[in-house]
């Protein structure tokens, strides 16, 4: 693995975010999201309907490290039934890792649905030891909420309310800062129009894609802001990136 920015160096994968943990919260408010996504060069987000097509062993490093850095995982209901999600458990060493950091063994995994459109027998709903939170609305089919019940953590708001900063607010207030997005671009846009995407951890994998597929941030509403790039590493073609928000640039 080559490190480009800001050093340039030689080192060993295995030393890609070792040691990592998130922070709490920036200068002026509490809770800090880290946005982590992969694209191809022509902006794709997933390849045959799933982003595993697109990163190699950089990117799952990556993503497995940010996962021992945080909280929380913050997704949205489409990413966790295309990307069939699992418990978030991860291997032993990780726990330990987690655990002497000071933060949980495991972090916990909050879905987004609206419409609490999931299907109960999800892989995601499989460890009754670690239910996942489901953020939804109260405007949500009752009877798919009750099919959740007993396989979830349901947190249940206004319709209407459910945007990026309540999302963000709520996690905090439950002792979860530390928030790790994973996607999909919906709810990236939602986090983005409220100004609530501190960091971004984007892998760019050396491949066109072509069709339709989302970009990483996708919706009606334009909403510029500025980052800072913060290092740049380069493994088998894949380029780590690392943004930290820095100033508005309309």
């Amino acid at each position: 693995m080559r490190h480009l920015h800001p050093e340039p160096a030689e080192s060993d994968l295995d030393e890609l975010y070792r040691g990592l943990t998130l922070p709490t919260g920036g200068p002026d408010r509490d809770g800090w999201v880290a946005l982590c996504m992969v694209s191809s060069l022509d902006g794709a987000v997933a390849l045959d309907g799933v982003s595993g097509g697109l990163g190699g062993d950089a990117d799952l490093l990556a993503l497995s490290r940010l996962r021992a850095s945080n909280d929380v995982s913050l997704v949205g209901a489409g990413t966790v039934r295309d990307e069939r999600y699992g418990p978030l458990r991860g291997s032993a060493a990780r726990r330990e890792d987690r655990a002497a950091r000071g933060l949980r063994p495991v972090p916990r995994l909050a879905i987004v649905s609206r419409s609490g459109a999931l299907d109960p027998e999800l892989p995601v709903f499989a460890d009754p030891e670690h239910p996942p939170l489901v953020l939804t609305s109260d405007a949500a089919d009752q009877r798919r909420l009750a099919r959740l019940e007993d396989r979830a953590e349901l947190h249940v708001f206004p319709d209407g309310q459910l945007g990026g900063g309540v999302v963000v607010e709520h996690l905090v207030s439950l002792g979860l800062p530390r928030i790790l997005c994973e996607g999909g671009p919906t709810l990236n846009q939602a986090l983005l129009t409220e100004d609530r995407i501190d960091e971004v951890f984007l892998t760019l994998a050396p491949t066109l894609v072509g069709g339709s597929a989302a970009r990483i941030v996708a919706g009606r509403a334009e909403a510029p802001r500025g980052f800072e790039l913060v290092s740049v590493f380069e493994h088998a073609g894949d380029l780590l990136l690392r943004h930290r928000r820095g100033t508005h640039r309309p």
